[in-house]
């Protein structure tokens, strides 16, 4: 007899396939939360996520636990709100970086101050892709948008900058660094304060054939070459990814 993929419990399994666009990274980062949570034996009922606005926003109403799908840009502070309600509580934050750098910037800055003990997994696209392409926190320099046709003249947001400041998790993985994401997400689960995981993940429908992509296969393919694993950084450079604690 097959034994059960025991991380899809953690799915609501009548909602799949989801109704994310072919070849978004959405769906990795669900099967990755899902497997930390495994890994660790989170129980259901002790374990709550957090989502905003956006398609990653769409991410909460796929777990099979309490959820809250909330308002644009307001997940970490009603991801706080739970935890002091009930600090035996799992509380996780799954969203993307327009929702959580952009409008939502301002609650991620206090958070980390307070070092509350929530975990925070943003999915960074670089785009806001269910608006149609505009350019968000974490667009490349350079990089195409809907907004920046001629490549945007802006540098990326620094966050692991400030959360270093005040002694919060900060690791940054891919997509396509499938194993090494897992590692990030799963230590972050089970650090004591803000632990906060960046996952770069492609949108082929908004922003990446507007940036010369044929397929999603490609962006995937972009990260294995763009993107070096750095275990001993204190600080990860533009190109590293890792883990900083």
């Amino acid at each position: 007899m097959t034994k059960e993929i025991t991380y899809l419990n953690y799915l609501k399994k009548e909602r799949l396939p989801t109704q994310w666009c072919p070849g978004c990274g959405n769906g990795i980062v669900l099967k990755l939360v899902c497997l930390a949570m495994e890994k660790l034996n989170f129980s259901q009922k002790d374990t709550v996520i957090v989502s905003g606005i956006g398609c990653s926003g769409r991410s909460a109403g796929f777990f099979n636990l309490d959820s809250v799908h909330s308002v644009h840009g307001r997940a970490i502070p009603v991801a706080e709100g739970i935890k002091n309600a009930n600090e035996n509580l799992n509380v996780i934050v799954v969203s993307g970086d327009g929702d959580l750098l952009g409008i939502g910037g301002n609650h991620l800055l206090h958070a980390s101050r307070r070092n509350t003990n929530i975990s925070v997994v943003c999915i960074a696209n670089s785009i806001y892709g269910m608006t149609g392409g505009q350019s968000s926190p974490t667009t490349e320099q350079g990089s195409r948008t809907l907004t920046a046709p001629q490549g945007s003249a802006e540098t990326p947001i620094d966050v692991q900058s400030f959360l270093k400041a005040h002694h919060c998790y900060y690791a940054r993985s891919t997509v396509f660094h499938f194993n090494h994401a897992e590692k990030c997400i799963t230590e972050s689960f089970q650090f004591k304060g803000l632990s906060f995981v960046e996952i770069k993940t492609q949108c082929i429908t908004n922003d990446g054939r507007r940036r010369g992509f044929k397929n999603a296969y490609e962006m995937l393919i972009s990260y294995k070459e763009n993107y070096k694993i750095n275990n001993k950084a204190e600080v990860l450079e533009h190109n590293e990814i890792g883990i900083i604690r």
